[in-house]
């Protein structure tokens, strides 16, 4: 499937001629932005498609836009904001078992899964098409597995977004994980995903991390590393606190559960915080919100008319409304959590484990409660459904917070900022 537009400003020559043309690649496509990723992605184009001329060459992700009607019209609206964008298939997803076969043969291959996932011969040709027919100042590299298509422009400034720090990731990942085959698989796969990060960071004129914490992981294997730190945000306008009644001793947890660290948070809720929860607050009330949750997870809800669990939702904010709390029980991954800050905007008291805010500027006890273990996530939820005030006092700090230092328009600003110095400062040529 593949997909063009372009505004009418851009076809009429109108926009002036000091905006910068940058080429954006993307593992998918960015819209419409539900979920972490997809979150980040669009709202960074968004932001500099504002101030600058945006290509977009995107891969679509057919678990995320399962139809051509949905990717047309994901592609319309990227259209108004952008001067160009493609989309086209994975190749993996063209062939029978794809996936599985291409991790069997990452395994006995020198690259990681990462290096091989996104090969395309089509991506190629598109890029070659573009370089060939546009002045290009700056290609935006949206995350590591696209990296190897840095060939085809050797003599562009670029720029390399990470998501997360991958290696570091897959590392934690394995660690955790309890099936000795599954264990072996994913340590070579963090080492080879080191090896990768090691050998392609440097190519690149700026690396963007989402925290001073994933900066410092990448340091450490990439030392000298150009790294700048252009932190997730939230879109203040859409998600805000609204005047509306809460379910009293209600709970909410949000996040689509295909996503591994999501789907562990919401296993060990419902096994080991839930059961505790409702012998010591038999009326509290969960709603779980997210794409693919686990057949147990669902088992759950259907056997426990207070465990609700909703699935995917085109709009979570009526059901962020309606909880008194939110918790984000996640123990696993990196990266820093959109949905913290979604929660955070619309001025909900949060209970997470550290990992869940790691990377945030959060303090314990002022803008989060912090929860280790079952019986700790137990009494910080306990505490927040007695004490209203503490309740008010975590969400009016919370949203301040987010405004201060998560807000997409300020983080929009210093990421142009940042590509017009890089351009200003090298032109486009080495």
């Amino acid at each position: 499937m593949a997909g063009y537009a372009t505004p009418e400003a851009h076809r009429q020559g109108s926009l002036p001629r000091e905006r910068l043309s940058i080429l954006w690649l993307s593992h998918l496509v960015p819209y419409p932005p539900m979920g972490g990723v997809l979150q980040r992605s669009f709202n960074l184009l968004r932001q500099v498609a504002e101030q600058h001329d945006v290509h977009l060459l995107a891969f679509n992700q057919r678990s995320l836009l399962t139809t051509e009607a949905a990717l047309n019209q994901s592609l319309g609206e990227l259209g108004r904001i952008c001067a160009s964008v493609r989309a086209m298939p994975i190749p993996y997803d063209e062939r029978p078992l794809g996936r599985e076969r291409l991790y069997m043969s990452s395994f006995f291959s020198p690259l990681p899964f990462t290096g091989h996932w996104l090969h395309s011969e089509e991506m190629e040709d598109r890029i070659r098409e573009v370089l060939g027919t546009r002045r290009i100042d700056l290609v935006h590299v949206d995350t590591i597995s696209l990296a190897p298509f840095a060939v085809l422009f050797p003599d562009c400034r670029k720029v390399l977004n990470h998501h997360n720090v991958e290696s570091h990731m897959m590392l934690r990942r394995a660690e955790r994980e309890r099936n000795p085959l599954a264990r072996v698989y994913m340590l070579q796969e963090a080492w080879k995903l080191r090896r990768f990060e090691t050998a392609v960071c440097g190519d690149f004129d700026m690396n963007l991390t989402c925290s001073r914490l994933d900066s410092a992981r990448l340091a450490r294997h990439v030392p000298g590393v150009p790294v700048e730190e252009v932190p997730n945000g939230v879109d203040l306008a859409y998600f805000r606190p609204v005047e509306a009644p809460e379910e009293e001793r209600s709970l909410i947890a949000v996040g689509g559960m295909k996503w591994y660290p999501n789907r562990r948070a919401m296993l060990y809720f419902a096994r080991e915080v839930w059961p505790m929860l409702k012998r010591e607050v038999p009326d509290a009330r969960m709603t779980v919100v997210g794409r693919e949750p686990p057949p147990e997870v669902v088992r759950l809800g259907k056997k426990d008319p207070a465990y609700r669990v909703a699935g995917f939702v085109p709009d979570v904010r009526p059901f962020l409304q309606r909880a008194q709390v939110y918790v984000c029980p996640i123990r696993d991954g990196g990266g820093t959590r959109l949905k913290v800050l979604d929660a955070l905007a619309m001025g909900k008291p949060l209970v997470a484990h550290p990992i869940a805010v790691e990377g945030l500027d959060v303090e314990p006890g002022r803008h989060v409660l912090i929860a280790e273990t079952a019986r700790e996530f137990v009494d910080r939820i306990r505490l927040l459904f007695e004490r209203p005030e503490l309740r008010s006092q975590l969400a009016e700090e919370g949203r301040r917070l987010v405004a201060e230092k998560y807000d997409f328009d300020r983080i929009g600003t210093k990421l142009n900022h940042l590509y017009e110095g890089i351009v200003a400062r090298h032109g486009n040529a080495p």
